[in-house]
């Protein structure tokens, strides 16, 4: 194992760390509070197949990785003690409501997913505003809420690959930010992974990850080989390959995901 790494842009240490670090215990749920009816039905269906007290019954933030608040009205007084206790205590909240350009107090306009009349809860939309607001603190829940996986998948891929993109267009070439790039795609994979649910295990995921550092090592050519061939200025080259390079892995990564033929 080692001299597979050695040869590569990041050593051992490194991706050790990274896996202590992504590996880190994450039993916080998904927390469903607000107007009684409307949030028992949310949360019924924001927990079809998910882990057992992945999404808790009660609406009390304490502990939550996000509370999801429905609101079937303007904010009451309960509705902003409510969201009060959720911003004291640090949680996220994405609120859901049928009001039109009503403010919600300590949400944000960017975490209000907006009800259309006559429909049932938009749950994509939902998932996408969660994979938003909790970045990669999405990937643990999202491996106990099924529901959520499609859209923190590619809030991770999106990401990684803009954050790639910027790093490679300032400085791909040269050589010292290829640990970084590499480190970013890593992390990327092992995030996925989470996502779906799998152990983030050195033993078990070293064949990936090596596929990863080969990946990178690919790009970093490919990259040299355009800025020989294309007239065109350096850096619109080197961040055009890290950012689509990024994106290709990980839409690979979920990919076999998808097939794979058992989860844990």
């Amino acid at each position: 194992m080692r001299p597979l790494l050695v040869s590569l842009p990041v050593g051992i240490g490194a991706v050790r760390g990274l896996v202590k670090e992504v590996s880190k215990p994450f039993a916080r749920p998904l927390v469903v509070g607000g107007a009684r009816e409307l949030a028992a039905v949310l949360r019924r269906e924001l927990a079809r197949g998910a882990q057992p007290g992945a999404v808790r019954t009660d609406d009390m933030p304490d502990g939550a990785a996000v509370l999801v608040y429905v609101l079937g009205h303007e904010p009451t007084p309960d509705d902003v003690a409510a969201l009060s206790r959720a911003r004291r205590a640090r949680v996220p909240i994405v609120a859901v409501t049928g009001q039109d350009d009503t403010a919600i107090p300590y949400v944000l306009a960017t975490d209000v997913v907006r009800l259309n009349p006559g429909e049932g809860f938009p749950l994509d939309a939902i998932a996408r505003v969660i994979a938003a607001r909790l970045g990669e603190e999405a990937a643990p829940l999202a491996g106990r809420v099924p529901l959520l996986r499609g859209a923190v998948c590619d809030q991770l891929v999106a990401a990684c690959a803009l954050r790639n993109g910027v790093i490679g267009a300032a400085e791909f070439v040269p050589g010292d930010d290829l640990p970084a790039l590499a480190l970013n795609q890593l992390r990327l994979v092992l995030r996925l992974e989470q996502a779906y649910g799998l152990e983030i295990d050195l033993r078990e995921r070293l064949p990936e990850l090596a596929a990863t550092l080969g990946a990178g090592l690919g790009l970093r050519a490919l990259a040299r080989k355009l800025l020989e061939l294309l007239p065109v200025t350096g850096w619109v080259v080197q961040g055009a390959v890290a950012y689509a390079g990024t994106r290709v892995l990980g839409d690979a990564a979920i990919r076999r995901l998808e097939a794979a033929p058992s989860r844990h």
